[in-house]
């Protein structure tokens, strides 16, 4: 059996599943069982369980067996709704007390008829001139300077992703990504019929040999990566690894989609400016700004750029020119530039508050980053703790939230810092710290 016949059986066991021939709770034979009613070897057999386990379509209970799971249709954990706590750890949008007025400050003359005359129109996938020159100028770093003509808007950074992953990778491909990843890019995929194989990693990022043996084992179309305080991790992939991966991406000639919405932090270079022909560079002002302002930028190689529009306009991700006409006044008269450099000193005082209250917990964090990533003690679950927080008001993201292969989510969580005041930070690092040492949960509230 060829190395892709495996994948063709597991779509036909997934193809039962979504039609209902096999349902929610129903028990898998046994995999010699399946092997032989399929006329296949029992190493393929498990090769097929693999892969629908990874998918999420069934689950696997040692001693009892491997039954179809209760998410079928979609087979992706998703990130919930904002569920209304005191105090938001789980929404991942810094907030500065003194941004709406400087925001407000950039766009007073904008409510002027003559102006929004302008703004209200119709609006394209890569807007005016200005705007992308405006745009170019304010991504660039000192080593890398995209072209205005590189550019293609869309309404934020989901839709950057949306709009990459289906100009990429075809309906029923596969895109490699982060183990723990951007949780979003599940649903996305989901919709669009795409695979996401997940990629081991090291504490560099992703590793050069997984991309080698996953594209060996199953075909990928593309890469997405954050190599930049990577999403839940918050490791910034170092230069060498970056060139290692690199290489190894043109050797394939697959194409890496970086999403780079955290790299102002860090002002690190894209990984673009070493490939500019291999890299499709995403960004967004929803962070540095705020969600309710958003503007994505697809940075896309010449030869990419009409794929690239064309799938912006068929999935309706067009950004509205009030959009473009707000961006551009916040970028041009450097508002944007100043809310990033103080939300880069708010992301390291906020960094120094969880690591005082956290100290002797095991924690992964980029002291320039607003989340972070707690390994649990051994007597706490991470649903567990999740639960046991938001009954103390407290919104905490678990770990298979991240985890592109079900059932293999390590016992963790990630905090985000930069929703509440300083103060609500506060007690909620303290309630934490208290909730982690005790060996159960004590509920003391009323």
């Amino acid at each position: 059996m060829s190395k892709f016949e495996y994948l063709k059986l597991a779509d036909t066991v997934a193809a039962e599943i979504a039609n209902g021939a096999l349902k929610p709770g129903d028990r898998l034979p046994p995999q010699r069982s399946f092997a032989y009613e399929r006329k296949i070897a029992v190493s393929t057999a498990s090769r097929v369980y693999t892969e629908l386990l990874r998918r999420g379509l069934v689950v696997g209970e040692v001693g009892r067996g491997t039954f179809v799971s209760g998410e079928t249709r979609r087979g992706v954990a998703m990130p919930t709704e904002p569920r209304g706590a005191r105090i938001d750890l789980e929404v991942n949008y810094p907030i500065l007390p003194t941004q709406s007025v400087m925001i407000a400050r950039s766009l007073a003359g904008l409510e002027r008829p003559e102006v929004l005359d302008l703004a209200l129109r119709h609006s394209t996938t890569t807007g005016t001139l200005a705007a992308r020159t405006i745009s170019a100028e304010f991504l660039s770093r000192e080593d890398w300077t995209p072209a205005p003509d590189q550019l293609v808007f869309t309404a934020n950074g989901r839709q950057c992703i949306a709009a990459a992953l289906a100009a990429m990778v075809p309906s029923g491909g596969r895109c490699g990504v982060e183990a723990l990843t951007y949780p979003f890019i599940k649903d996305i995929a989901a919709r669009l019929g795409v695979t996401l194989v997940p990629l081991a990693m090291d504490e560099n990022g992703v590793r050069p040999d997984a991309v080698q043996k996953a594209h060996r084992e199953a075909h990928l179309s593309a890469l997405y990566v954050q190599p930049t305080i990577q999403n839940p991790l918050g490791m910034t992939m170092p230069q060498a690894r970056r060139a290692d991966l690199l290489r190894v991406v043109e050797k394939l000639g697959l194409t890496v989609i970086e999403d780079t919405v955290y790299g102002f932090l860090d002002e690190e270079t894209p990984m673009a400016a070493l490939a500019p022909d291999s890299c499709i560079t995403l960004d967004s002002l929803s962070k540095k700004v705020a969600p309710g302002l958003a503007l994505g930028f697809i940075v896309s190689p010449p030869r990419l750029r009409e794929r690239i529009m064309a799938a912006v306009r068929s999935g309706g991700w067009t950004a509205s020119g009030f959009a473009f006409a707000a961006g551009q006044r916040l970028m041009a008269d450097g508002t944007v530039a100043e809310l990033s450099r103080l939300k880069r000193i708010d992301a390291a005082r906020r960094q120094q508050m969880a690591a005082r209250y956290l100290a002797g917990f095991e924690i992964q964090a980029n002291v320039k980053s607003y989340h972070l990533w707690l390994t649990l003690p051994q007597h706490w679950r991470s649903q567990t703790f999740v639960a046991a927080a938001a009954r103390r008001d407290i919104a905490l993201t678990p770990s298979t939230t991240f985890a592109v292969t079900p059932g293999h989510a390590p016992n963790a969580v990630r905090l985000a810092l930069g929703a509440p005041s300083t103060e609500q930070l506060d007690l909620a690092l303290r309630t934490l710290s208290g909730m982690l040492t005790a060996k159960e949960d004590v509920d003391t509230t009323e």
